[in-house]
């Protein structure tokens, strides 16, 4: 552990003497004095309010004394700096990250700490007769006491939090890789990874797929999704993101502005023990969106291309189903093809209603009855079968987006 000195601050704190004895008169106090700047700090700072009994009561009353204590080493050698002091206030401030709370807490502590033992010991001073400037010498050396302490304090909340994040990173990577993964998973399991990652587990996820940009820097850049979990080294890159369905998960303009104009899919809303079946239809989605055949641009919901998806999800058994379902389509030119197709597809869609066919493709019903007449010559009773016709819109819709 590299044991943090003072920065910015004079060697002595300054040219006037204090009397030796003074150090000697306010080490006699010492433990008094550590009882009142203890109780002080507990009754001024909220996150200290705690029983002083166990580990975190011997540290706080361990570290009291110790400052008091390199104050007053100071006193009987101004140019001494306690480095063994830094050792008990570098594991304060890692208690401190560790315990899950900020550095303000601690920095208000050692302010109301500090003030107090120095309005106690100061007390002493005067009592003694010193002249001002001594005075003044005792304030400087309290104000290098709490900042080399400070000092300390900030370099063991600084490596606990660092080695937090990054041992808080790896666990929730291996819980997004049980989620993801092509294994079986558990609830039990996936209770124990997110309680080791801080993860609340939630009821139903929704995977995030991503496509790069305009931007070569932006699919390192993860959207703004409060307990998202994220993987953007994953090619897609990808994001679970709990509870879907909550008010502005996916609209709200944090999300948006996220993206940086990537192309992005939503996969289904599934149980989180599920999650894999919702990136697998993401990633799917995200392959569709590239070939145009779903919108190549913006955010893409699987909820709402749910037909697509399926329609596409064995394209070898569609093309087999096109060519079958539309093969008396090869008797004509690919002019006829075309319109007799677009036709066909507007009549089985409008529940064969001729006039409602007219205006969606703009010509005059007898055009339509015209082109209904070589159709069914074409298919014959294939059109007013329910199965050929369902099969004939499948093979169509897939025409439509070849």
């Amino acid at each position: 552990m590299a044991v943090p000195t003072p920065r910015g601050l004079p060697a002595e704190p300054g040219t006037v003497s204090v009397p030796p004895e003074l150090a000697g008169l306010l080490r006699a106090q010492l433990e008094g004095v550590a009882d009142e700047v203890e109780e002080e700090v507990r009754r001024q700072v909220p996150e200290y309010a705690r029983p002083a009994d166990g580990n975190y009561g011997r540290n706080l009353r361990a570290g009291v004394v110790q400052a008091l204590t390199l104050f007053v080493d100071h006193i009987a050698d101004p140019r001494g700096q306690g480095a063994a002091i830094a050792a008990t206030y570098y594991e304060l401030g890692r208690g401190e990250a560790v315990e899950g709370r900020s550095l303000d807490a601690l920095q208000s502590a050692l302010r109301v700490g500090g003030l107090h033992a120095w309005r106690l010991m100061g007390r002493t001073a005067e009592e003694l007769g010193l002249d001002s400037a001594a005075v003044a010498t005792l304030g400087e050396l309290a104000f290098q006491t709490v900042h080399e302490v400070a000092e300390a304090a900030a370099e063991g909340y600084a490596e606990a939090r660092s080695h937090s994040t990054d041992e808080l990173e790896r666990r929730r990577r291996r819980l997004l890789d049980l989620l993801l993964g092509d294994g079986p998973v558990s609830a039990e399991a996936v209770q124990d990874l997110a309680h080791a990652a801080r993860w609340r587990v939630p009821s139903q996820v929704a995977v995030v797929t991503l496509a790069a940009g305009g931007d070569p820097q932006a699919a390192d850049r993860t959207p703004a999704m409060p307990g998202a979990l994220t993987d953007m080294e994953s090619r897609p890159p990808r994001v679970l993101v709990p509870d879907p369905e909550g008010s502005g998960r996916f609209g709200g303009r944090s999300f948006v502005l996220g993206l940086q104009g990537r192309p992005a899919a939503i996969g289904p809303t599934v149980p989180v023990t599920e999650a894999a079946q919702s990136l697998r239809w993401a990633t799917w989605a995200l392959g569709l969106m590239g070939r145009g055949i779903l919108p190549r641009q913006g955010v893409v919901r699987c909820a709402d291309h749910l037909s697509t998806l399926l329609l596409h999800s064995d394209e070898p058994l569609l093309a087999q189903l096109e060519a079958r379902a539309l093969a008396p389509l090869d008797a004509v030119s690919e002019g006829q093809r075309a319109r007799l197709a677009e036709t066909l597809s507007a009549w089985l869609l409008s529940g064969s209603n001729v006039p409602e066919v007219a205006a969606r493709l703009h010509i005059h019903p007898q055009t339509v009855r015209y082109r209904l007449r070589q159709l069914e010559k074409l298919f014959g009773d294939a059109l007013h079968d329910p199965g050929a016709r369902l099969d004939l819109i499948l093979a169509l819709r897939s025409a439509n987006h070849s």
